[in-house]
């Protein structure tokens, strides 16, 4: 995938998301079709910390059931790093097992960024966000 579209209101739900989380990291799913963004599912992280993300498996594979019954497909997964870097880390390099956009929210003096990324195996690429 080159790029993922998604919209103005979808990206500021994932930043409202974050941003109530911090300074924990928080998680989610973006969901839709043709590199659409449709729908931006939070879910919750299970490991409660700054540095980590763990999706409660729970919520996760409710999240899942949603999207094949909305007939959509999982698209990206969006989490946070409330104090950097604003790109991968090695650990979202070596737990990236689906193969859809990473989007990495970080906090940049105080305002919130947003980068899209690809991995696998073992390296990763930018990717367009396309914010409408």
């Amino acid at each position: 995938m080159q790029s993922l579209t998604l919209t103005k209101e979808q990206l500021q739900t994932m930043i409202a998301h974050v941003d109530s989380l911090s300074p924990l990291e928080a998680c989610g799913l973006l969901a839709g079709q043709d590199s659409k963004v449709e729908a931006v599912l939070a879910v919750m992280n299970q490991a409660q910390s700054p540095t980590r993300y763990v999706m409660d498996p729970i919520e996760q594979l409710n999240a899942f059931e949603w999207i094949d019954s909305q007939n959509m497909e999982l698209l990206g997964i969006f989490h946070s790093h409330p104090t950097g870097p604003e790109t991968v880390s090695p650990t979202d390099i070596a737990q990236a097992a689906y193969a859809v956009v990473y989007v990495i929210l970080a906090r940049v003096e105080n305002l919130w960024s947003a980068r899209g990324f690809w991995m696998k195996d073992g390296s990763f690429r930018e990717v367009t966000l396309q914010v409408l």
